[in-house]
């Protein structure tokens, strides 16, 4: 074990500063490294404001990370989440701060993280919303619209993520007159997965291919005014921008609520087939996509609402 030497304790901007650059030879990323300085820091105003002086590292107790904990919770009505995060950041201090030596106990190793509130169904579309997000797609102008019809229809019918969406190549794509896929070549965790088209998904790459001039098996799928390839960022914009002119307000739109919205829509199909589902949108775990059994807010409101002795 590597002892650090320190005069007078581990002090206030001192003990971050080494602690930053001890992260930063460890393989994270900057904004990884931002992050725990940045929970660190509030960690130490804090402590600072309740011991009236600079937080000595050796010197801070259990207790005081506990305290700091329902300070989160109870005054500034933190979610769980992100007492956790903030908590998680104070653990990896001072786990590095024992294998040091500057500090001869772990404060920190008994202070339990908040347990989070039950998760709900992700918010999807409703039936309405789909055709609204469709109907304002195909009106795209400038050439976009079988483009952008097309790029919905994927989304909502494959529950294709953005990021797979964008690399999708024309290779990639097989369709037949009664049959369809897409092969993901490259999803996450790097694994390859098809994943089949129904008649709708089809029917609009379909129509979307026979507008480009020259079909080219590497090119990519989705391609922008100037016949580049559109990037994650354009397509996103793209789902950003046709929300706000179907004017949906229920709900924030992005391309995650598409993916949200297939998979909803295929449970209430085929109740119970968790595993096809994981097989189709590329998750290693069913407890991921059990996330969809739960029930939604809306609908615990209006079972609430309906009750029989809601009387007033």
């Amino acid at each position: 074990m590597r002892t650090i030497q320190s005069s007078g304790g581990m002090v206030g901007d001192h003990w971050l500063n080494i602690f930053q650059k001890y992260l930063s030879n460890q393989d994270l990323s900057p904004f990884t490294i931002r992050g725990y300085i940045y929970d660190l820091e509030h960690f130490r105003s804090w402590l600072k404001n309740i011991i009236e002086h600079e937080p000595i590292l050796e010197n801070v107790t259990t207790v005081d990370i506990a305290a700091y904990r329902q300070h989160m919770v109870h005054d500034k009505r933190m979610k769980p989440s992100s007492v956790n995060r903030r908590i998680q950041a104070v653990k990896r201090l001072f786990l590095w701060a024992v294998e040091h030596g500057l500090a001869k106990e772990n404060p920190a190793q008994n202070v339990r993280f908040m347990k989070p509130s039950a998760r709900y169904r992700p918010k999807a579309l409703q039936k309405k919303e789909v055709y609204a997000l469709l109907r304002v797609a195909g009106q795209s102008p400038h050439g976009m619209a079988k483009r952008n019809y097309a790029f919905i229809q994927l989304l909502i019918q494959t529950g294709a993520r953005i990021g797979e969406a964008a690399s999708l190549k024309v290779t990639d794509i097989q369709i037949s007159n009664r049959a369809g896929h897409i092969n993901i070549c490259d999803a996450k965790g790097h694994k390859e997965r098809q994943v089949p088209l129904n008649v709708a998904a089809r029917r609009a790459i379909t129509t979307y291919l026979n507008t480009r001039s020259e079909l080219v098996p590497d090119e990519f799928l989705f391609l922008t005014k100037r016949n580049k390839q559109a990037s994650v960022r354009t397509l996103q914009n793209i789902v950003s921008h046709l929300a706000r002119k179907a004017h949906i307000k229920r709900i924030k739109v992005s391309a995650h609520t598409l993916r949200h919205t297939f998979a909803t829509n295929f449970l209430k199909a085929h109740p119970g087939k968790l595993v096809e589902l994981s097989n189709l949108m590329g998750h290693e775990s069913l407890d991921t996509v059990a996330l969809y059994t739960r029930p939604s807010q809306e609908s615990l409101a209006q079972d609430l609402e309906s009750s029989p002795i809601n009387v007033y």
